[in-house]
């Protein structure tokens, strides 16, 4: 694309945005050009942000890090590349461990990912594709590590970021400077640009 479908909408004096920027500045290190291209309608924003909180609350098993590996996993089914350096960024601020954000795309077998993490990032996958590649093997090796509450967040951030992967990719978001220094870190290595995000 030679230019973003729509813009980020310019910082305004709203204590409701400033709030915004402040929970991406703990989660990314700053706001991300997507949400505040949202917020050219802010109830949009405001109402993803909410449902934002309420997938990536840490209530314990499916933890911070382990969420967004999940959603690194299907942004990358998705083809998102904006979405891939950003739940890579996320998840070694959430203190992902080196070795597995190194070698994510060999959770199926890497030693560094327990049993109960690689069924997760396999229903990630398989719950990502077009059309949906879910099935009742996929389902029960997911059963078999997770409880119902505990499949419910999974699910939660797989769609999370498919609605995020659907925004980015047809908007053109343009990828911020924290975001690019990840995906070159972790994801370079196995083919991964900046693609339509950079003008």
């Amino acid at each position: 694309m030679k230019q973003p479908l729509v813009y980020p909408a310019a910082e305004k004096d709203d204590k409701a945005l400033q709030d915004l920027v402040d929970f991406y500045n703990e989660t990314l290190g700053f706001c991300p050009n997507s949400v505040k291209t949202m917020y050219h309608r802010p109830a949009i924003a405001y109402a993803f942000i909410e449902l934002n909180k309420a997938v990536m609350q840490n209530n314990g098993k499916v933890d911070s890090a382990l969420k967004r590996m999940i959603g690194y996993i299907s942004s990358n089914a998705a083809g998102c590349r904006y979405c891939q350096a950003h739940t890579i960024r996320a998840a070694e601020r959430y203190d992902a461990s080196q070795e597995k954000l190194a070698n994510i795309w060999d959770y199926k077998t890497h030693p560094a990912f327990s049993s109960a993490e690689k069924v997760a990032l396999d229903f990630a996958l398989h719950s990502s594709l077009i059309p949906n590649a879910v099935d009742d093997n996929i389902a029960e090796n997911l059963r078999s590590h997770w409880t119902e509450g505990e499949i419910v967040e999974i699910v939660g951030v797989v769609a999370l970021f498919g609605f995020l992967n659907r925004w980015n990719d047809s908007i053109g978001t343009e990828m911020e400077g924290g975001a690019i220094e990840s995906g070159e870190k972790f994801l370079k290595s196995s083919g991964w640009n900046v693609g339509k995000h950079s003008y």
